[in-house]
């Protein structure tokens, strides 16, 4: 099976909007975790929510922010049934996620 590498994208600030009430996060978490769990087979790192984005290049050290919330790392037969795994997922079906890019992490050229 191939491996796939699959980040949520969002605001620079992950996590829930502060007005979204409990009860809405509460439902979301749970859906998470359940699709986490309908998934268990498939993810071979669970990944989780990302923070401050720091960029080092030839110029130094930046703070900068980008869209990437979280991600996961999982095992699909092709990069489309990775794909559709993601469909209807809570990160975007009840948080204000605007979705999932899934690439696939590719071997090392010239690595045993």
């Amino acid at each position: 099976m191939a491996k796939f590498l699959a980040v949520y994208t969002g605001t620079p600030s992950a996590g829930p909007p502060p007005d979204m009430d409990q009860q809405t996060i509460a439902s979301g978490m749970a859906a998470w975790g359940k699709w986490m769990a309908d998934h268990g087979a498939s993810i071979v790192e669970s990944g989780g929510p990302l923070g401050k984005t720091k960029k080092v290049s030839t110029g130094g050290v930046a703070d900068i922010s980008n869209n990437l919330a979280g991600y996961v790392i999982l095992e699909a037969p092709s990069h489309e049934a990775a794909a559709e795994m993601f469909k209807g997922h809570p990160h975007f079906s009840i948080f204000p996620g605007d979705g999932v890019e899934i690439m696939p992490v590719l071997p090392v050229p010239g690595a045993p």
